[in-house]
Order: C-alpha cells, then sequence, then structure tokens
C-alpha cells in the first residue's frame, strides 16, 4: 500500500513540476514577442499623481520620477496570462481548476482594459473609474461565488479548534469579500520592480504545498503553472524592469490567489501567507485614515509601506529584496499554521 501510494505521488508530482517547467519556458518565448509590441506600440505606465491614502502622491512622485522619464512599458501580465491559461488546458478539473482559470482571466481582462484606458491616455491618469472598475470586478466575482456554493457544493468554512462552520448561502458574500481583498492588495503591493512577482511566487508555492497535503493535485499543479510563469516575469522584472505586470497581471493573479485560498479551506492562513499584502494595504488605510483625522498628517512618508521605507533611504532593490524574505517567511508560518490547524 505505502509503495502503491509513493508510486502515485511521485507520478502526480512528475505532472506538476512538468506543468510548471512548461509555462516557464512558454513565459520565457512569448516575452521577446510581448516586448516588441509594447515598446513599438509605447505602452508606457503612466505616472500617478493622486496617492492611494488620498491627495497627491508628492513622495512617490519624487522617489521614481526617473523611473518614469524613461519608459517602462506595462501589461505585461498578458505573457503570464496567456502561459497559464494554455498550459491549464491540459490540466483541468471541474473541481479544482475551472474556477481559479476562470477568475484569472475575468480579472485579467477587467484589468487589461483598465491598463488600456491608461496608457492611451493624453492628460494624466486616465482609466476606469473606481464604480465602474468595482462594479464589473464585484458581478463576475458574486457569479463565481453562486458557482462555488451552488456547483461545487461548498457551504461552510474552517476554522481551527471549532471545525467547519455552516454559512449556507453567505458563502458567496465571503467568495466576494476574500477574493476582492486579496485581489486589492495584491495589486497596491505591486509598486516596485519585482516586488509582486517574488512575493506571489512565494504566496503560490505555500499553496502549492497545501494542496498537495490535502490531495488536491490538480490544484497543486495549477499553483506550479503560475510560479513557472512568474519566475519567468521577474527574471525580466527585477531591478531595473524591463516591463510592468500592470493591473491586467495584478488583478488576475490576486484573484486566482483567493479563490485558491477558498477552494482550499484555508482563508484562517490567506492573511499569514500574504502578510506583506496585508502590510502593505493597512499602511494605506492607517495613511488615509490619519490624513481625515489629524488635519492631513500621515503616519507613513508614503503609502503602501514599501515607498515609505525608500523615503527614509533604502534603495529599492533592497526594499524589494527585504520585503521577499519577510513573504517567504510568513509563507512557511503560514504553513505550520496549516499543519497544526489539521490536526486540532
Amino acid at each position: 500500500m505505502n509503495t502503491l501510494y509513493i508510486a502515485i505521488t511521485t507520478d502526480k508530482l512528475i505532472q506538476m513540476l512538468a506543468l510548471g517547467f512548461l509555462s516557464f519556458i512558454l513565459s520565457m518565448l512569448l516575452t521577446p514577442i510581448y516586448t516588441n509590441v509594447a515598446y513599438k506600440q509605447e505602452w508606457w505606465k503612466r505616472q500617478r499623481t493622486d496617492a492611494w491614502s488620498g491627495g497627491k502622491a508628492t513622495v512617490y512622485a519624487q522617489l521614481h520620477a526617473a523611473k518614469h522619464k524613461r519608459n517602462i512599458p506595462t501589461m505585461a501580465g498578458l505573457i503570464f496570462i496567456t502561459s497559464i491559461a494554455t498550459v491549464t488546458l491540459f490540466n483541468l478539473h471541474r473541481s479544482e481548476t475551472w474556477l481559479p482559470l476562470a477568475g484569472l482571466l475575468a480579472a485579467g481582462v477587467i484589468g487589461l482594459v483598465d491598463d488600456a484606458m491608461n496608457v492611451r491616455s493624453t492628460g494624466g491618469v486616465a482609466g476606469m473609474t473606481a464604480r465602474v472598475k468595482f462594479s464589473l470586478y464585484s458581478f463576475i466575482l458574486l457569479l463565481g461565488g453562486w458557482w462555488f456554493y451552488a456547483k461545487l457544493g461548498v457551504n461552510s468554512i474552517f476554522i481551527p479548534g471549532v471545525g467547519h462552520w455552516h454559512i449556507g448561502i453567505l458563502t458567496i458574500l465571503v467568495f466576494w469579500l476574500v477574493v476582492t481583498a486579496t485581489a486589492n492588495s495584491v495589486n497596491i503591493t505591486d509598486g516596485l520592480d519585482g516586488l509582486a512577482g517574488g512575493l506571489l511566487t512565494s504566496s503560490f508555492t505555500a499553496y502549492a504545498v497545501i494542496c498537495v497535503v490535502e490531495g488536491k493535485f490538480a490544484l497543486a499543479g495549477f499553483c506550479l503553472t503560475v510560479i513557472g510563469a512568474l519566475l519567468s516575469y521577474t527574471w525580466f522584472n527585477i531591478y531595473p524592469a524591463r516591463f510592468l505586470m500592470g493591473d491586467v497581471g495584478s488583478f488576475a493573479l490576486g484573484t486566482a490567489l483567493g479563490i485558491i485560498a477558498l477552494q482550499t479551506d484555508t482563508i484562517y492562513v490567506l492573511p499569514i501567507i500574504g502578510a506583506v499584502y496585508v502590510m502593505e494595504t493597512g499602511s494605506v488605510i492607517i495613511n488615509r485614515l490619519s490624513r481625515k483625522l489629524r488635519n492631513g498628517k500621515k503616519v507613513f512618508m508614503s503609502s503602501p509601506i514599501h515607498h515609505h521605507f525608500e523615503a527614509i533611504g533604502w534603495p529599492e532593490t533592497k526594499v524589494t529584496m527585504r520585503f521577499w524574505i519577510l513573504g517567504q517567511v510568513s509563507g512557511v508560518f503560514g504553513l505550520l499554521v496549516f499543519l497544526l490547524g489539521r490536526q486540532s
């Protein structure tokens, strides 16, 4: 029995690793095509003028003026979305990979439209209005939440020490809340060369392990597919970045990450594995509240907090690499909490 189990597991691992490797190779092959088109069409990322926490982004503008002068194309998320979708065609599984793939593609389309509007703007930073973007995204997530509840039959969430808490149709609302929070947090974090790519690689690696432990091998394969594509992207995105993933990439990957947390019934470890995303989003909220309650005064010099560390003198590469380490440590700690939770 043990020999059979090991043989089956080894076979599954080979398949999963092959998916990740294929995704990496495909992304590397697609990169020159995207680069040629992006530079010819001048898909330059427009510098934002408004701070995440409200007001003008004066500190950000000072820190990144030189970067925006050299014109960096955006929408490189198209590369890894294409790779992930293509490779996942060989790994389609109704209960495991359909939903994260659909979420990835749908969120990517919304992000792509927003990025395209930004690139084509001639006066300031254009894009979808927040209301339109939020409405479209919410519609997609509510549809996904319905599928999760009605088609996959999920109607509870797991709480360590308590067990499964049955919430019925409220599962749809929980789905919307978790995925929205995750996608926006990842989007906020995507602000330095290589930062989001390295952090997301750690997050999806942690969830690949969780999927293997739970026996969700198709979903683990999807995670490794994402990792392979992300490693290719990060190769070119580390400082000085050749291109940026844009909203088409950050929203798509954040959506997929949130959905995977729900499918593995581990939303209780998602804030731990994604601790850096929580920290980044928290810094924006704190600065926004501080501006409102303290007559414009801020707690951090700039937010998200990675810009604060730049403002106090840390080189961009130091911020990125130290945040990578924090992401790796939080990923391991999240796995530890997950394993302990399974024993409770």
